[in-house]
């Protein structure tokens, strides 16, 4: 589980013990990253929309393949990791991007790059890093016109990790065919008009981004998942039993997991 939303600095002046569940999700989290690709991909959505009205004709319903796509992976850790087997196993060619390079994905073809690299030959780009000052933003206004025309933008990570407005941009300038998004940058929720005029409101979130996400909801070319990518039965088991592993290894003077 992520630990960004934790102070680990104070913690650690305060001898307070951290500790996470490092791979839960690992291959849920990857899995939900095809199953937004391959929804885009083959206008999965629309299809469905259309035979349950009846209509079957297939007219603007042209998908793409993703055998001989380039898809750039950015980040490489334990989700990163399995989206890139799981593009090898589609024939996709695969570069990457991460502050350390994974030799074992790099023996299977994983070619490592560096940002703007990735940005300009990937036709597909996936998003798996944590969010940090060093990657808050990381795709943004300044680059997201390096970002090879028509590719597609999936984000299972951290709304952060991209700003806002870039995407936005992007999708209007055909920068980007279409986004599929678990994550949104202010994961607050739109509510009354009145209540956006608040103080309270206005401090907890950005109502800019706000407005803009609220702007992404409404295309036809941006598929969303309410931050939903984690949630499978096996993944939920997992972070029940680790964190119960936790709790007894701290009691047991034997902490495992700890945030380092």
């Amino acid at each position: 589980m992520g630990f960004d939303h934790i102070d680990v600095g104070y913690c650690r002046q305060k001898g307070i013990t951290v500790a996470y569940v490092p791979t839960y999700g690992a291959h849920t989290v990857a899995e939900h990253t095809f199953a937004l690709l391959l929804a885009i991909s083959r206008k999965i959505i629309p299809s469905s929309e259309r035979a349950k009205k009846g209509e079957f004709g297939n007219e603007e319903l042209d998908g793409f393949d993703l055998f001989g796509k380039t898809i750039g992976v950015m980040g490489t850790g334990n989700i990163g990791r399995n989206v890139c087997e799981i593009a090898l196993s589609f024939g996709m060619k695969v570069l990457a991007f991460s502050h350390s390079q994974d030799p074992e994905l790099t023996a299977k073809g994983v070619r490592y790059v560096d940002l703007n690299d990735l940005l300009v030959n990937s036709d597909v780009i996936s998003l798996h890093l944590p969010h940090n000052k060093e990657t808050e933003h990381i795709i943004n206004m300044q680059n997201i016109g390096n970002i090879k025309k028509g590719a597609v933008l999936i984000n299972t990570a951290r709304g952060a990790l991209i700003e806002t407005q870039a995407i936005v941009e992007g999708l209007e300038r055909g920068i980007l065919s279409a986004a599929g998004l678990d994550v949104l940058e202010e994961e607050c929720d739109l509510r009354e008009e009145r209540e956006l005029l608040t103080t309270e409101f206005l401090k907890k979130c950005d109502l800019k981004t706000q407005l803009l996400n609220h702007v992404l909801l409404t295309r036809g070319d941006v598929l969303i998942t309410p931050h939903n990518a984690f949630n499978s039965i096996e993944a939920l088991q997992e972070i029940i039993e680790v964190t119960v592993a936790n709790i007894e290894s701290y009691i047991d003077n034997t902490p495992q997991n700890l945030v380092s």
